[in-house]
């Protein structure tokens, strides 16, 4: 994708901003920014009621948590709808937004084995006038970012065999493989793995190639379960074997599912929060959200998980391009799968991970990171509202009707190639626009390009079908005049 093709793509969205932008792209960005403040908004109730406790017991006044959330969610809330306006999506791509980004990141995960904070058995953190950050958090975003820039230099033969496996382990899987080592960040390690593969399906790479790969890097992650890894999986399959020590989390929240009930105890009347439960205002945030809400409350968060997981997949259906469906896909499925993946460790489904929940979670690298996903899934969508071909030589066309006086224009005169939107259904018109493609040249279909060439078919035969029909009138219109 060249600078000209970009400038076009802008110029483009701009005229159809002008134009409106269709029910199909609008529903999903706006189901996926309604989820998102939905979200906050719970996270900042819930993180309130369950971080009053810990701030007091710090000597700090009850709304210290909450405020910095709170401050943290406007600036990324800020940010994202920077990004979704102001930031093309394809600038990832020919631009040097990803270069700029990736060489941070990597600093910035040098800067943590080299002067890095330790906290909660782990060292994840920076921290510079008085702010923590944890690059871990960022570095998931650029990854995928990465990952769907490799697949489409693949897809579109700018790239070799040789050149695409280089190219993933320079900017994923050797950025990756250090963060894992130096941090011991298992969690998101898994998270990275996840997002990347959806990029692989979204991208239309062979099965034959995903699944030996997945079993590869499983094997490979199999190798790393020792010590406390191996005791985490110990007791996360028995947590009464050491309920003082590692077992204390998942035996505390289990009565915070069981005491919630159907439809909670109240938002503030927690009893786990009171110290029975380390990290209540971050990793098991969601207990508290079962507690306080029962499971009402735990099954409509979950609800806003699967809504903004249903309006990141259209809006990648919709990309105007397979980067842009392969980008915004692979996002979603990033922030979602982390998201079950606490809640799946909240539940005793999985061993503790110490990973954030997105949105609800006080952390603030988690919420800064959840909000930049965000804004980079609109930027997609805003992406995706660019004139169709038709529109444009519509547009740029000017029809003349001229008719003979006396005698009213037929639908058998109506010649049957024309294109005029008189001369289609409002049917015709919409299946017309929704599965127009500007990626025809793609010559590795992806997962949605593959539905979009086999739906643009059969609407080319029905055409076909009522151009034929209309000739066969005419011709029978001919034949009753004489």
């Amino acid at each position: 994708m060249t600078a000209s093709d970009i400038n076009e793509g802008i110029t483009a969205r701009r005229q159809a901003d002008a134009r409106g932008v269709p029910a199909e792209i609008m529903l999903p960005r706006v189901l996926l920014v309604v989820a998102t403040i939905l979200l906050s908004l719970i996270g900042l109730v819930v993180g309130f009621s369950a971080s009053s406790i810990e701030a007091i017991n710090l000597g700090n006044s009850v709304y210290s948590y909450v405020g910095k959330q709170l401050a943290v969610m406007t600036g990324g809330g800020l940010l994202a709808f920077a990004i979704a306006r102001l930031l093309p999506y394809e600038k990832w791509l020919s631009g040097g937004c990803f270069f700029l980004a990736w060489g941070v990141i990597l600093l910035l995960l040098i800067a943590v084995f080299l002067v890095g904070t330790s906290a909660l058995g782990a060292t994840r953190w920076i921290y510079f006038m008085g702010f923590s950050l944890q690059p871990s958090e960022l570095a998931k975003i650029v990854f995928v970012i990465a990952a769907a820039r490799i697949v489409y230099n693949y897809r579109h033969e700018f790239a070799d065999l040789k050149q695409t496996a280089v190219a993933a382990l320079i900017f994923v899987a050797a950025p990756l493989a250090f963060l894992f080592l130096t941090q011991s960040d298992m969690g998101t390690a898994i998270i990275v793995i996840l997002g990347v593969f959806a990029v692989m399906v979204i991208g239309g790479v062979p099965f034959k190639v995903i699944v030996p790969l997945f079993f590869l890097i499983a094997a490979v992650g199999a190798f790393f379960l020792v010590g406390y890894r191996a005791d985490r999986i110990a007791v996360w399959l028995d947590p009464w074997s050491d309920p003082y020590g590692l077992g204390r989390q998942s035996i505390r929240s289990v009565y915070a599912l069981a005491e919630g009930g159907i439809f909670g105890v109240g938002i503030g009347n927690s009893r786990e929060k009171f110290q029975y439960i380390s990290e209540a205002e971050n990793d098991f945030i969601f207990a508290i959200v079962c507690e306080e809400l029962g499971m009402i409350g735990a099954l409509a968060v979950i609800g806003l998980f699967l809504v903004l997981l249903f309006a990141g997949l259209r809006i990648a259906r919709h990309a105007p391009d397979s980067f842009g469906s392969m980008m915004a896909g692979g996002l979603t499925c990033l922030l979602v799968a982390q998201a079950f993946l606490n809640i799946a460790v909240v539940i005793g489904y999985f061993p503790v991970t110490g990973k954030p929940l997105p949105f609800i979670s006080s952390g603030g690298s988690s919420i800064l990171a959840s909000m930049l996903m965000v804004g980079l899934i609109l930027s997609v969508s805003k992406g995706s509202n660019v004139l169709t071909p038709y529109e444009r030589r519509r547009n740029d066309l000017n029809v003349i009707r001229v008719e003979r006086p006396g005698r009213a224009r037929s639908f058998a005169d109506a010649s049957p190639e024309d294109d005029s939107p008189r001369s289609q259904t409002r049917g015709d018109r919409r299946r017309r626009d929704r599965f127009a493609s500007h990626d025809t040249q793609d010559r590795r279909p992806g997962l949605f390009e593959r539905g979009r060439e086999k739906r643009r078919e059969q609407d080319e035969a029905l055409r076909a079908e009522r151009r034929e029909r209309a000739r066969q009138r005419a011709r029978d219109s001919e034949r009753g005049q004489r």
